[in-house]
């Protein structure tokens, strides 16, 4: 009797941690639902107003992208998106260019939404029956890139043409063939004509069938550059030309580094087919400021790249942004990808979306492989040289910045916000097993460059000393100390000291490798073509 009365109480407790398990189960869930559902309803209340909300409303309806088809005349790429086929008449995927909306009228709707802000400034932009229009409300048209990249021969010899130098070619026997150089290089032509047999045919002679690179360059096609080539993508055997090149948009935020953004237009200006520029009149502390580069814009400094350029005005400064400084920086991109996307027509999925800050320009070599090969996987970073006040302070290491990624990546898993591209937890976020079960492929992130092999230049807080203290006065309420704060530091004389000895506000002084100008990846092109103009970046003006 006894021994079945313990048996009863030992099942009985056994039922009971069945029970509390399963309610502790319960109750996490439903933490879990709340803390979701809570994230989407802030998502929502931000943008309410927005015009655009069906192109934007699946950031709290769910992950759309599973319904997403290629449509007729599109072909799997092998990077598990989509391709446009030779009988392709359209600019793009119009399932993607119904996420993220058609542009061509104010992407906010009548009113601005508030979300809360601390403040609100009235700015005045171009008339809008002016030669300008309202930029902040303008759409952008993708269109192909028309470059012939690669250059095919009779033989079938498919060649990059910047990377591939004909001075010795074989021909099907294996024999070499000595090409016309000219005097100089020459890159691989598709004309090359062949002998005509008696009838008027051609015959089997000598053929051109071998891709030779220049140095710099890699890959049975030479189009694979050195940073790539000494990257750890892990699927470079499987890398294969395309025959549509991508689209890539880059998206940066502006304050006052102009210098460095005509670095950059300078050196994406073939590559990158569309910049979103955004710029605010509140500073990241909250303060009211001027819009500088729309000044610039308009009286034609930049009118080199207008073509490229989409304006985002961002009017309003995020509720808490003065408290917590991360809120407003976080704020700018988030506002930089919704607004300056849902203006972009045209974009196909497997467009290349990369965001930077404006003191981060990559190298033309790294983007131009994204857009022109197929088989990379995602998401992607870039080692970037660091320097400090100017690329003669060199600081040790690289700086890996999540930076890219495709535009169906973007809107799948990222929920159309770049400040999580910057992240690094993207395959804890809920779009993502779905999305690479819809690519077909196992996403890996990995960077162009490597420690020792630059892909981009990192240039932090590379102004004259006047930049310096502007920038601290304009500095964020979050990465503290705040130097700003400090009258002294914002001392001319004191910033000049920083820049001759490369030191730190707090007084410490790095070490610093010895560098040279002619030493590659030293600094961005056009800063080095036009070197008295910004000798004050190149060369170290205080020693």
């Amino acid at each position: 009797m006894v021994r079945l009365y313990r048996q009863g109480r030992t099942k009985m407790r056994r039922h009971k941690v069945f029970l509390f398990g399963t309610l502790a189960l319960c109750v996490l869930s439903l933490l879990q639902y709340c803390k979701a559902l809570h994230h989407m309803l802030m998502l929502r209340d931000l943008y309410t107003s927005s015009v655009n909300l069906e192109a934007l409303g699946f950031l709290w309806r769910g992950n759309v992208h599973s319904g997403m088809k290629p449509l007729p005349g599109s072909r799997p790429s092998d990077t598990g998106l989509w391709e446009p086929g030779d009988d392709r008449g359209d600019q793009g995927n119009a399932e993607v260019e119904r996420w993220i909306g058609h542009g061509g009228e104010d992407p906010w709707g009548k009113e601005q939404p508030d979300s809360g802000n601390v403040n609100r400034m009235t700015v005045t932009l171009p008339d809008p029956n002016g030669p300008w229009g309202e930029l902040h409300k303008r759409s952008f048209r993708l269109r192909d890139d028309p470059t012939p990249f690669f250059a095919r021969t009779k033989s079938g010899a498919y060649c990059f043409r910047e990377g591939t130098e004909v001075a010795f070619l074989k021909d099907d026997s294996g024999q070499t063939v000595h090409a016309a150089r000219e005097g100089q290089r020459k890159i691989l032509h598709a004309q090359q004509e062949e002998p005509k047999s008696a009838h008027g045919k051609y015959a089997q002679g000598k053929r051109l069938v071998k891709c030779m690179c220049r140095q710099g360059w890699h890959g049975p096609h030479c189009g694979i550059p050195t940073m790539v080539q000494h990257s750890n993508l892990p699927t470079k055997g499987s890398l294969m030309p395309r025959m549509v090149p991508r689209r890539v948009i880059n998206a940066i935020n502006i304050n006052h580094e102009f210098d460095l953004l005509h670095a950059r237009f300078h050196e994406l200006a073939d590559t990158v087919d569309l910049f979103l520029v955004c710029e605010s009149n509140f500073t990241a502390y909250g303060n009211s400021k001027q819009l500088h580069f729309l000044r610039l814009l308009l009286n034609g400094t930049y009118n080199y790249m207008r073509h490229k350029i989409l304006y985002v005005f961002l009017d309003h400064f995020p509720k808490g942004g003065q408290q917590n400084g991360w809120i407003a920086d976080d704020y700018l991109r988030t506002f930089l990808s919704y607004d300056g996307m849902s203006r972009v027509q045209g974009a196909r999925p497997d467009d290349v979306f990369l965001i930077n800050d404006a003191d981060e320009i990559p190298a033309r070599e790294g983007i131009l492989f994204l857009k022109l090969y197929n088989g990379w996987t995602e998401p992607v970073s870039i080692h970037m040289r660091k320097s400090l006040y100017g690329f003669f302070w060199r600081q040790p290491g690289t700086l890996d910045v999540h930076s890219a990624c495709t535009v169906a990546m973007l809107f799948a898993v990222y929920d159309g916000d770049g400040i999580s591209l910057r992240r690094r937890d993207y395959y804890s976020m809920p779009g993502f097993r779905n999305y690479q079960r819809e690519s077909g492929h196992i996403l890996v992130q990995w960077s162009i460059g490597s420690p020792v092999h630059y892909a981009g230049w990192h240039c932090s807080w590379c102004f004259r000393p006047e930049g310096i203290s502007h920038k601290l006065i304009s500095a964020q309420n979050g990465d503290f100390p705040r130097w700003g704060d400090y009258v002294e530091k914002r001392d001319l004389n004191y910033i000049k000291g920083l820049i001759q000895t490369g030191g730190w506000f707090d007084g410490s002084v790095g070490e610093y490798p010895p560098t040279d100008p002619k030493e590659p990846m030293y600094a961005p092109k056009y800063l080095l073509k036009n070197f008295p103009l910004y000798r004050y970046i190149l060369e170290n003006p205080y020693v």
